[in-house]
Order: C-alpha cells, then sequence, then structure tokens
C-alpha cells in the first residue's frame, strides 16, 4: 500500500470511527446537553480520548498518533455533521503544545485543558498583554470555548505559554452560555499559580482555524441533506416540493457552496501537510475559513427559509445547525479577518 491509499484507508477509518458519537438525524443527546453546564458529555469525551482522537495531530514518540491534517479535517467534519459539542478542536490545539505528565492526562482523557489565547474579539494574536512569568498569570482572556467543562486552562501571553488550574489561586472564571447551547468562558488572572509550558500557539491556532472550516462543512453539508430529504417528502399542489424549478435552483447554488467549500478545505489541508512555506499555509487557511464561515451561515439560513414555517420552530432540528453555524462562523477569526490576510499572504498572481 503506498502513502496515498495508506492515507485515504486512515482518512475512511476516521470516518467509519465517528459513528461512534456521530448520530445523523438524531439529535436527542446534543438538545439534552445545551444549555446546561458543561455543555458536553464526560463519558463521550473519555470514549472520544480512547479512539486516539485528542492526539490526532501528536507525534507518535510522545502518544499521539502523528496523522496529518487532511485526516483531522475529515473527523472534524464527521463531527460537524452530528453537532458534537464535546471540545475536541481546543483539546488538540492544547495537545499540540503541551508534554510529560500534562500532555499525558489530555491523551488519556482525565483532563480536559483547554486553551485560553483571546484577549478581544476577531484576533489571531495569541499573544496579548497577559503576562506569565514567575510562575504567575497576569491578564485577561476571552472567548475560552467549553471552558465550564475545563481542569485547566493553556494561557498565552507576551512571556510565553503557561497551564493554569481552574481551582488555581488568583484566576475567576465567568461562564457565558452561547447561542449552540454551548458557553464560552472570560478568564481573569491575577498572579494566578501557573506552570510554564514551551512552545508557540502560532501553528497550532492554524491548525484549529482550519479544523474549525472543516467542522462547519461538515454543519452546511448535513444541513443540505436535510433540506434535501425535505424538499423530496413535503408536498404541496398535489407533488413534491422539490420538483419546483425556483426550489431546484436554490438547492443547486447551496450545493455548489457545499462543494467549493469542501474544495477549499481538502486543498488548505493538503497544503499544511506539505510543509509549504508559512505564508501559502496562512493564504490557505484563510481562505479555507473565509468561505467555511460565509457559506455555512448561508446554506443553514437558506435551509430553515427552505423548510417555510417549521423550519424557524426550536423544535426542529435545522435550526441547531444554524445555530451552530453562528457560533463557530468568527471563532478562530471571521471571514473578513481571513480574507484581509489572504489577501496579504496570498501570492500575488502577476507573478507566476
Amino acid at each position: 500500500m503506498n502513502a496515498a491509499e495508506d492515507r485515504a484507508e486512515n482518512i475512511r477509518l476516521l470516518r467509519d470511527s465517528a459513528a461512534a458519537v456521530v448520530a445523523p438525524g438524531d439529535m436527542k443527546r446534543i438538545r439534552v446537553l445545551r444549555f446546561r453546564e458543561p455543555g458536553f458529555d464526560r463519558a463521550t469525551w473519555q470514549a472520544m480520548c480512547d479512539m486516539g482522537w485528542a492526539g490526532l495531530r501528536v507525534p507518535e514518540a510522545a502518544g499521539g498518533s502523528g496523522l496529518g491534517m487532511q485526516e483531522y479535517c475529515a473527523l472534524a467534519e464527521e463531527l460537524g455533521a452530528g453537532l458534537v459539542p464535546e471540545p475536541l478542536i481546543p483539546c488538540a490545539m492544547s495537545a499540540r503544545l503541551l508534554a510529560g505528565d500534562a500532555l499525558a492526562g489530555l491523551l488519556s482523557g482525565e483532563r480536559v485543558i483547554i486553551p485560553a489565547w483571546q484577549e478581544c474579539a476577531n484576533t489571531l494574536d495569541a499573544q496579548g498583554d497577559t503576562t506569565v512569568a514567575g510562575g504567575r498569570a497576569s491578564g485577561r482572556k476571552m472567548f475560552v470555548p467549553m471552558a465550564a467543562g475545563a481542569d485547566a486552562f493553556l494561557v498565552s501571553g507576551r512571556d510565553g505559554l503557561a497551564l493554569v488550574d481552574r481551582a488555581a489561586p488568583g484566576l475567576r472564571l465567568t461562564i457565558e452560555r452561547t447561542q449552540d447551547g454551548g458557553n464560552f468562558g472570560t478568564l481573569s488572572l491575577a498572579d494566578a499559580h501557573c506552570t510554564p509550558v514551551a512552545g508557540d500557539m502560532a501553528a497550532a491556532i492554524e491548525e484549529a482555524a482550519l479544523a474549525t472550516a472543516a467542522y462547519l462543512l461538515g454543519v452546511m453539508d448535513r444541513a443540505f441533506a436535510i433540506t434535501l430529504d425535505y424538499l423530496r417528502t413535503r408536498q404541496q399542489f398535489g407533488r413534491p416540493i422539490g420538483s419546483f424549478q425556483s426550489l431546484q435552483h436554490r438547492a443547486a447554488d447551496l450545493k455548489i457552496q457545499v462543494a467549493l467549500t469542501r474544495a477549499s478545505v481538502d486543498s488548505a489541508a493538503a497544503t499544511l501537510d506539505s510543509a509549504a512555506a508559512p505564508a501559502l499555509r496562512q493564504a490557505a487557511v484563510s481562505r479555507a475559513k473565509a468561505r467555511a464561515a460565509d457559506a455555512s451561515m448561508l446554506v443553514t439560513r437558506q435551509a430553515i427559509q427552505l423548510h417555510g414555517g417549521i423550519g424557524y420552530t426550536d423544535e426542529y432540528d435545522v435550526g441547531l445547525f444554524l445555530r451552530k453555524a453562528m457560533v463557530l462562523a468568527n471563532l478562530y477569526g471571521s471571514a473578513a479577518l481571513h480574507r484581509r490576510r489572504y489577501a496579504a499572504a496570498a501570492p500575488d498572481q502577476d507573478d507566476e
């Protein structure tokens, strides 16, 4: 089996393994968990860790799987299709930076360690004004995803990174609920006890942004599939509404959006796996994230409209996909931010 065949087999196995936690068409588990702390199920998270998902991007020598971004994005897409709330993307980001006992505890599922790197909205800057020197951390971190379920936080600052236990003296955590039923946390750090961690979050943020784009691809693809089923079964004037030409045109436009997003995510994952130059990697990630953010909002909104009145009810599942897109579209950078970064990072086409 050559390298391409081996990668294809890994991707197939990962997609198949996702069936253990993803149940398309059955949102009962998602509905039970939303708007309740911590917003996800620790038993399900443990099962995900047992399958090695948290260490997907961690080298084998450090206890991970050592797989590439193409495998990671394939898994993230499957999780998006099932609206899985467990914090795989944030924890995988932490796993890329931790070592020793901290990494072992995360990979085993014993501890949930969430990165806390943002100090303002819509940024990719992980440094900010927070200080993490001398075994103490001081500053403020915002928009920490699923913080209510965290055992510890990987905090970034202008001096480096530090691991801060949730119960550490000097740390105050405020939780706010999000549209999808999850939560964001705000960390207020006042000389909080911390442990220094070597590393730089920049590359890990790039991977998390692309994985989020892949998750959004799964969200929009599943919302579109639900809508197609509805168009085929809902009857009006004695025939399925999917036979109406105007609705067929709208569905075709949405299918194109899903296909373009898939191509962009796949291309970006291949670029990151090829060890391309930093500017090319940033351009590829920004192109994929900008498209996924915009397309997911368009597809999920149109999905609700194509369902008519029932699509606007909370009891109908298609609305859950719009709620998820609303939360993730701006996480790890909005479409506008990534378009600006793409314009700055992309190679000049006239020079090719």
